[in-house]
């Protein structure tokens, strides 16, 4: 226990500042943009562009409201506690969804998905998914800023070795069923 309790702060003191967190380079915005364009032809350009840029830099701005100084995990343990307002994975992709929704676009479509909702193990994950219209989350990009503390991870769905996403409305819909049947 000892040694666990010296990783975690050793762990927690290494982390950055969240104002200091790297600034996305234009490159990186790039390649999400070309990503998110990639996957369908009817994505236009400039949508994909603009849910590149706030995918990268929403998420810092996240990161100093939330007051993220440790590792997720850290930091959600003192969300829980009552000591940080905010930052549990769920509120990134809150707030993450509600702020490119605001930009009303037309060819792209956010969705939500959510990890080990059936492991006893491993704390359950939320996440923003963009696609294009009508296609399945399993075909789009995770857009998930919390597991790195505001710095965005992206990929495609079915390449995330980290996490086996589902899609939320089929995991809520397991727990009114399971909800249901007690």
């Amino acid at each position: 226990m000892l040694f666990l309790s010296v990783t975690l702060f050793v762990a927690a003191c290494a982390t950055q500042r969240p104002e200091d967190l790297p600034r996305p380079t234009e490159a990186d915005i790039s390649a999400l943009a070309d990503e998110i364009h990639a996957l369908d032809p009817g994505i236009d350009a400039g949508e994909a562009a603009r849910a590149a840029a706030i995918a990268y830099e929403y998420p810092l701005r996240l990161a100093v409201e939330y007051q993220v100084e440790d590792p997720p995990i850290i930091h959600n343990i003192k969300v829980n506690q009552g000591l940080k307002p905010r930052g549990l994975c769920y509120q990134w992709a809150d707030d993450l969804q509600a702020r490119l929704a605001q930009e009303g676009f037309e060819t792209l479509e956010l969705q939500r998905a959510i990890a080990n909702s059936q492991s006893a193990i491993r704390i359950e994950h939320s996440t923003v998914v963009v696609t294009a219209p009508g296609d399945s989350m399993y075909e789009g990009i995770v857009l998930d800023p919390w597991r790195n503390g505001g710095q965005l991870f992206w990929g495609a769905v079915t390449e995330d070795d980290a996490y086996p996403w589902l899609p939320r409305q089929d995991v809520f819909a397991r727990k009114r069923a399971l909800l249901a049947a007690r």
